[in-house]
């Protein structure tokens, strides 16, 4: 889960409810007579105001699971600097400014930052309404116009504009401003592989603009925080050395031509998704932002864009206004951004309180729901159901169905509220059959056993090995490479970001592999897999364990042909290509190869695995 951090000070100061009626009382009376009564020392004055100080701290940690948030952590900016820097901790002085680090729910955007908190915050506890978003009411003749060129559809395709006008930022709004980005790139943007953000100074550019995707060596720009000109090719290799920017690289380096924005006079506004243009740099001075969010998922780009634009829109001169861009795509297809339309769902009545258990009236639901920030109201269509209409806005991307809806019902409600049920339905729990194999191929027999399948009399384990745990999702390097095995391309699950570790001894886990027939696209199957390494080649000590896995099993060895139990066959010279050549056995039940042994050959033994020679593997 995301967590933010925000001054305390200037948070309280943003809810303005620094303390409660009678803290806020309690502390001017202690001013009052700390300065006109000589008997009330200095030390008693500092003990009472540190303890009205805590009590808030309580006030808004209750707020907070109230709204189903969490006060992770309470620190100061010097000790976050010297932790980073792995320094000693040094205790909290009067003077450091107090940090609330805050977790907040993964798919909640709007809650990255100070002003959607303080916003949702406020709104929750009724000192607000819900702010209504607006776009300037201009003629599409006289938007700012993005034009995308076709060539961006082979390296990142989409690109989603709006304009802040008047904006004041100050010290303060302009760090937020900045973190929100970082945020947002951190979570929905997928470290800028899904979406990127570029903020500019309006005032320095000149529309329309181009969205562009040109060979490396025909981008020439003075990158942010540089003096000098770069042609996009080395400023890869340039950035190569820097610690935030070089993770962001693979992106497009493979790529035989990068995004780019220009203004009409040429100007480079940005090279998505590595970095801004220096010309166009924002800074507390700058009064009009031009935001511009690339992306190779419209939808998310969508969401990321609405959600910078509404949270700092509040600092415009006209409050909540946006102006909109006009971006023409390469088809001649022209679309508004933002798009600040309401999200409208006609939700049944007892969807929402049947789910949580609690029996409400309409008029108390569609209350608590304002209180999240959700128009909501009674329908007017007849009939005998009630249902509730549910108005989302541009900053709650999170509520897509009913549940949704029931969630934030619940959270406004109470969750503490919610009366506590025994289930209408009682099930009795049992082991799955998948793990209760793999447990007896672990265990050896039980003295207490009441049944046939646990007189289990010595399995894998007992024979001398030692299970290990290691990962799931291997590279395809260590599952095809290493192994001289050839990929067929529709079997094995392929991660973009794999760990795993070298294989030892045995394992009983889990492996992904492609399957249509499942929802997600892929399926889990249980697999044993053994090893053995000797100076001698071990072959009949990993034949003898699979003999004994199936014996404890109770499968017979059967005969070729008879699919009453199991039969091992010589492999096949064109496959297992990770084995030695006449060195290998098939493991066939009822017709159907589950599993595989042999001696590993020297070339999988090499390049990454570095294995002794005369490992053996087993694996079903």
């Amino acid at each position: 889960m995301p967590k933010i951090s925000v001054g305390r000070d200037l948070l309280f100061q943003a809810l303005g409810t620094t303390y409660s009626t009678h803290r806020f009382f309690l502390l001017i009376t202690l001013f009052i007579s700390f300065f006109s009564n000589s008997s009330i020392s200095l030390v008693q004055f500092h003990l009472t105001f540190s303890f009205l100080c805590i009590a808030a701290q309580d006030e808004f940690d209750e707020l907070c699971l109230e709204f189903g948030l969490e006060l992770d952590d309470v620190t100061t900016e010097k000790a976050i600097i010297r932790k980073e820097k792995h320094l000693e901790e040094e205790e909290m002085s009067e003077d450091d400014e107090v940090i609330y680090k805050i977790e907040i729910p993964a798919n909640r955007y709007d809650l990255l930052c100070l002003e959607g908190l303080v916003q949702a915050l406020r709104i929750f506890k009724g000192l607000d309404a819900v702010p209504v978003y607006r776009l300037v009411n201009i003629p599409r003749e006289a938007m700012l116009k993005m034009q995308v060129t076709q060539e961006t559809a082979l390296i990142r395709p989409f690109i989603v504009c709006a304009v802040l006008r008047g904006i004041t930022f100050d010290v303060a709004r302009y760090k937020s401003f900045i973190d929100l980005q970082d945020k947002l790139h951190q979570n929905i943007c997928r470290r800028r592989t899904l979406v990127a953000i570029g903020t500019h100074d309006l005032d320095t550019l000149k529309g329309p603009f181009t969205y562009e995707a040109l060979p490396p060596s025909e981008i020439k720009f003075v990158p942010l925080k540089q003096v000098r000109n770069f042609r996009a090719d080395e400023l890869m290799e340039f950035y190569q050395s820097d610690l935030k920017l070089k993770k962001f690289l693979h992106i497009i380096g493979n790529s035989p031509v990068f995004p780019v924005i220009y203004d009409c006079n040429r100007t480079v506004l940005s090279l998505p998704p590595i970095i801004n243009g220096a010309h166009s740099a924002i800074s507390l001075r700058t009064k009009n932002v031009f935001v511009e969010c690339t992306a190779t998922d419209l939808t998310k780009a969508k969401i990321v864009l609405n959600t910078m634009v509404t949270m700092f829109s509040m600092y415009c001169e006209r409050k909540f206004e946006v102006e909109p861009v006009e971006v023409v795509s390469a088809d001649g297809k022209s679309c508004i951004y933002p798009d600040f339309s309401a999200f409208k769902m006609e939700v049944p009545l007892s969807k929402i309180t049947g789910r949580i258990g609690v029996s409400v009236e309409a008029s108390q639901v569609t209350s608590l729901l304002n209180r999240m920030q959700l128009d909501a109201k009674q329908s007017d269509s007849g009939g005998d159901d009630c249902n509730i209409i549910v108005s989302v806005p541009p900053t709650r991307s999170d509520i897509l169905e009913a549940c949704d809806v029931a969630e934030d019902f619940a959270i406004a409600y109470g969750f503490n509220n919610i009366p506590r049920t025994k289930p209408v339905i009682s099930a009795q729990g049992r082991q799955q059959p998948l793990s209760r194999i793999s447990d007896l191929i672990r265990l050896e027999h039980s003295e207490d056993s009441d049944s046939i399948d646990d007189t289990i009399l010595l399995m894998v384990a007992m024979a001398g090995f030692t299970e290990v745990l290691t990962w799931i999702l291997c590279s395809r390097t260590e599952n095809f490479t290493l192994l001289n095995r050839k990929d067929d391309n529709s079997t094995a699950v392929i991660i973009e970001n794999p760990r795993s570790s070298d294989f030892e001894i045995f394992e009983v886990g889990d492996i992904v592999v492609l399957d249509e027939f499942k929802d997600v696209g892929a399926t889990n199957r249980r697999h044993l897999a053994a090893l053995y390494s000797s100076d001698d080649s071990g072959f009949e000590v990993i034949h003898g364990l699979v003999l004994r896995v199936m014996e404890i099993l109770g499968i017979p060895l059967v005969s070729v042909g008879d699919e009453s139990g199991y039969h091992i066959s010589a492999a096949n010279e064109s496959e297992e290509t990770e084995f030695l050549r006449g060195r290998k056995g098939s493991i066939f039940f009822k017709g159907k190869q589950v599993g595989s042994f042999g001696i590993v050959h020297p070339e999988v033994c090499k390049p990454g695995f570095e294995f002794f020679s005369g490992f053996i593997v087993v694996g079903s």
